[in-house]
């Protein structure tokens, strides 16, 4: 059958309103010429895996639509719209005595303004559980709900977590609502078609196609649980809190951020994997996050690292630290030790261990696989907890004369270091605030760890309160800063 005797009984089969849905001739032009099939023939271009996957049989089957899988998963994304209000600042001809004098009263008691900011979300549930990214309502005042028939609901804020991006709303529409399954993440592999759907830019809701161009894509910090999806699937401003949907109708991820110098979609997207997202919602009740914890500091390996420890490859995680009593330490885990497996998954580095730990359900029990003097160990029974606050961090603000007269300090724990993404500082005495006086004067910075006062340990804040109490006027302070620490020699006059 030649190829224009193939269209028209595609057209008869399926209608000519079928034929102008979208064509990934593209696609299937690159797929034909990598395999070497010459167009129209129908020749099968691969074999199926162990798994089911297969690349399309032919040209008529790039050809076949979306639409069903768009039908389905599209009336469960919704657009989010937040209000913020925003206190005016006076203008500065108002520090003049001149105008205050004759304008003072008219700018005086500014009204604030209001930021309007846009987004979307994605249904999980049939309640009106709404999920979507922190960034979209931080700091909203009024969060509101727009479905996809154009019924809109007020919102209420269930919980919020800044550390993986993610926000839990709920809506009460009287009644069942659609909503999207979530699939399982892992199983996902580099080349799966799926789609993005959402509302870039407030044009209303949008549909585009892509691939999965890589997976565990660590963005941020060594200490955040930052491990993406990528995805050349347009997405674009508004995108934000959207659904990267696969083709069996099932949410896998939630669209986050792009990589751009314009602003817009240049094919390097990012979506925070389903599992996460299924742990936000599954495994925390109220307005609490309740972050699972394994009671270790580790360090991503280097090529240097694998190096001096004779390591084939620069993978896993070595561990610096391990605190007594944590599940970590009760598990078998020793200084030294490099992680490479948990859960029967890789460890590459300490984003994927942190995003293995933020994936696992603090009632299941798991395995960490490690490497020790070169030798390979399984550790059996893991099972993580929430990072204990212990001791209570009792904030308190410093007063008196004294170097740190104006600064709140608080006593660390495994929470608060947790929730400052500072993995290792476990105990001691941490700076949150500075609210002027000698700390500003003497350059002290919110999250300074006091290290030692006249040469002894700090051990807590009561302990530290009654050290600045002292009448001295000289005072030596080690303070511990982004790794390094620092001495401070003062004199108080």
């Amino acid at each position: 059958m030649n190829h224009n005797a193939m269209k028209l009984a595609f057209q008869n089969s399926m209608g000519e309103n079928s034929t102008r849905r979208w064509r990934g001739i593209l696609v299937a032009g690159l797929l034909i010429t990598a395999m070497g099939v010459e167009l129209g023939h129908g020749i099968a271009l691969a074999a199926p895996n162990n798994d089911g996957r297969v690349a399309p049989p032919s040209r008529l089957a790039m050809q076949m639509s979306f639409a069903p899988v768009v039908r389905k998963t599209a009336p469960a994304v919704v657009n989010i719209f937040a209000k913020r209000k925003v206190k005016q600042n006076l203008s500065p001809l108002m520090q003049d005595p001149f105008f205050r004098q004759f304008f003072g009263q008219a700018f005086q008691n500014l009204p604030p303004r209001v930021e309007n900011s846009l987004g979307s979300g994605v249904l999980v549930r049939g309640n009106g559980t709404v999920i979507t990214n922190n960034h979209v309502i931080n700091g909203a005042d009024e969060v509101s709900v727009v479905l996809s028939d154009r019924r809109e609901f007020p919102a209420k804020i269930l919980r919020v977590d800044p550390r993986s991006d993610l926000a839990v709303l709920k809506i009460d529409a009287k009644g069942p609502l659609p909503f999207l399954e979530m699939a399982d993440s892992d199983d996902l592999e580099v080349g799966d078609l799926v789609l993005a759907i959402g509302n870039p830019f407030g044009v209303g809701q949008t549909v585009t196609s892509g691939i999965i161009s890589a997976l565990a894509r660590a963005q941020g910090s060594d200490a955040d649980s930052h491990y993406f999806i990528q995805t050349d699937a347009a997405i674009n401003p508004g995108n934000s809190g959207g659904a990267l949907v696969t083709l069996d109708n099932k949410l896998i991820g939630i669209n986050t951020m792009i990589v751009s110098q314009s602003g817009g979609s240049v094919g390097i997207g990012f979506a925070i994997p389903s599992n996460l997202v299924k742990t936000m919602i599954e495994t925390n009740s109220g307005n609490k996050v309740v972050r699972g914890w394994l009671g270790l500091a580790g360090q991503s390996i280097t090529a240097e690292l694998a190096a001096s420890l004779n390591l084939a490859k620069p993978v896993g995680v070595i561990v610096k630290a391990v605190y007594p009593g944590g599940p970590a330490d009760l598990a078998g885990v020793k200084i030294g030790d490099v992680i490479t497996e948990y859960g029967g998954h890789d460890v590459n580095d300490q984003a994927g261990l942190n995003f293995r730990v933020a994936t696992q359900s603090l009632a299941a029990t798991n395995t960490i696989g490690l490497l020790r003097e070169g030798k390979p160990v399984l550790l059996n029974g893991v099972k993580i907890i929430p990072a204990p606050e212990t001791p209570p961090r009792s904030p308190m603000l410093i007063r008196g004369d004294n170097p740190f007269s104006g600064a709140v300090v608080a006593n660390l724990s495994p929470a608060l270091a947790e929730e400052l993404g500072r993995p290792e500082d476990w105990s001691g005495v941490i700076v949150l605030e500075i609210r002027g006086d000698n700390a500003a004067a003497i350059g002290l910075q919110p999250g300074d760890v006091v290290a030692s006062l006249d040469g002894n340990e700090v051990k807590d804040v009561k302990n530290f309160a009654a050290k600045m109490d002292r009448a001295q006027r000289k005072w030596s302070i080690n303070i511990k800063r982004a790794g390094q620490v620092i001495p401070l020699e003062l004199e108080v006059r």
